[in-house]
């Protein structure tokens, strides 16, 4: 086991998007985290498991998966793959032309695994590959507009329950806070300083746009980022406490054990 999650990164730093079909010839990979970007994977054949988190996900394709930045995956494949995978960077979404991309991805992001109803989506990822690969320095209109189609049909595969007001600006900047890995702190008012509101209006917010307060929200972070640690690296309890701004172990322990119904030690035995 390792000190320290794997982070991989597949694009070039001035690299705002990066599209490519599936590498047929990967079959198991190491937990690992992306560098700062959002993965959007397509997989029209293969068969066998993937796990993000800590929940696998049995390949029946075609599947979609959706992997943000914090999240831990790998892959256990049985068969050879076919499909795409798309990298999207912080920065192609802020200079993004057409500012719906960013609320498409923001929605995209609250998914995990996605079955579509057709093949269109296949279609679309063909021309922004062509796009992409073809040029030297591909059109960033026609890009935006292929990427724009693309996350719309995606989401056409999701449960409707994505927020269309105002406040869901104030809720997605609070999850992308929480999604920093450095800096965690277990404390609402917080994070409601940083986002120039109050705690009150923070929680209120977050009961409109997911159907949970705000301390519910940061609690699933932390025990979320906690498992990850327990279980695909080495660090201790104690280190992991501290990471997740705790005061001591002891704290922690039973702040996970409250929400887990095991302790960390007991949450690491039992899952490794």
């Amino acid at each position: 086991m390792k000190a320290e999650l794997e982070i991989k990164d597949k694009t070039s730093q001035a690299e705002g998007l990066k599209i490519a079909p599936f590498r047929q010839h990967i079959r198991k990979t190491s937990p690992h985290k992306h560098n700062s970007y959002f993965e959007i994977i397509y997989l029209t054949k293969g068969n066998g498991s993937h796990t993000i988190d800590t929940k696998e996900y049995e390949i029946k394709t075609p599947v979609i998966f959706i992997i943000r930045k914090e999240q831990v995956h790998f892959w256990d494949i049985k068969t050879e793959p076919e499909g795409f995978v798309l990298l999207i960077k912080k920065s192609l979404i802020d200079s993004c032309l057409d500012k719906d991309i960013k609320r498409l991805i923001s929605e995209l992001s609250a998914q995990t695994c996605l079955f579509p109803d057709d093949n269109i989506s296949i279609d679309i990822f063909n021309l922004l590959l062509k796009e992409y690969q073809e040029k030297k320095k591909p059109n960033q209109a026609i890009i935006e507009g292929l990427l724009k189609a693309l996350l719309a049909k995606l989401l056409e595969s999701a449960t409707p329950n994505i927020p269309k007001n105002g406040n869901s600006t104030t809720f997605q900047k609070f999850v992308d806070l929480l999604s920093k890995e450095v800096e965690l702190t277990n404390k609402v008012n917080h994070y409601a300083q940083l986002l120039n509101t109050t705690p009150q209006n923070l929680n209120a917010i977050c009961r409109k746009e997911a159907g949970q307060s705000s301390a519910e929200i940061l609690s699933e972070h932390i025990i979320n980022e906690a498992k990850r640690l327990l279980l695909y690296t080495d660090i201790t309890v104690s280190e992991i406490a501290h990471r997740l701004d705790f005061k001591d172990n002891s704290h922690f322990s039973k702040y996970f054990k409250r929400h887990v119904g095991q302790t960390p030690v007991g949450y690491r035995r039992d899952n490794n």
